[in-house]
């Protein structure tokens, strides 16, 4: 079973975002492993809350600019 897991900033990603982002890796993996694979194919978006991560030291903090909006 393929199974590939996102991990984003909450709210960086809209809810149309999420579902393309869905078709469009379970299409990938199709095109790599054939159309028997689709029913089986598992994509798992994980939000990761503010302060939740960090890179090189700092806690990030998504800033509201680029959080989505529904």
């Amino acid at each position: 079973m393929p199974f590939v897991n996102f991990k984003v900033p909450e709210a960086a990603l809209s809810r149309a975002q999420k579902e393309e982002i869905i078709h469009r890796t379970t299409t990938m993996l199709v095109e790599y492993f054939s159309e028997a694979a689709r029913p089986y194919t598992m994509v798992l978006i994980e939000e990761v809350k503010d302060g939740g991560y960090a890179r090189a030291d700092e806690v990030f903090v998504i800033p509201q600019e680029y959080r989505a909006k529904d």
